[in-house]
């Protein structure tokens, strides 16, 4: 029979460690970048260009920025709340409302020079198209 030694705090103890990883890089309640509410983003990737999808419904265009800075993509914006009059027939309210913010790391063969950004129907379409590769070149080897 082996003999283990039993120690219940280095359970709970690696669980914090754990914990404080996940939230590590994370904004804080003090960062400017807090955000309210997060839109729900689809990305694919085509042949020659990558597509964000967001769902932005009940935002205007001018409550919408998109920018890129040094290989990421910023999305941040707000829903500005409708005015509502306090009734008793309210049972649920789930739509949220306020600020925004979410970023992407892009890809080196990212253009950043060609991105385009179109709004239809509550959702807000990045186009961002692919650097043309560089093939590489053939040298021919000649005899003497």
């Amino acid at each position: 029979m082996t003999v283990s030694r039993n120690e219940p705090w280095s359970l709970l103890n690696q669980l914090q460690r754990e914990l404080e990883r996940s939230f590590e890089g994370r904004p804080g309640p003090d960062s400017a970048a807090t955000a309210e509410w997060t839109p729900a983003v689809d990305i694919k990737e085509e042949a020659d260009r990558y597509v964000l999808l967001a769902d932005l419904p009940g935002v205007s265009t001018e409550d919408i920025d998109v920018s890129m800075e040094q290989g990421v993509l910023t999305l941040r914006g707000e829903r500005n709340t409708e005015a509502r009059t306090e009734r008793s027939g309210y049972k649920r309210i789930e739509r949220v409302y306020g600020s925004f913010y979410r970023r992407f790391s892009l890809p080196d063969t990212a253009d950043a020079e060609g991105i385009s950004a179109r709004y239809n129907n509550g959702v807000l379409e990045i186009v961002i198209p692919k650097k043309a590769a560089i093939q590489p070149r053939r040298i021919v080897v000649s005899t003497e």
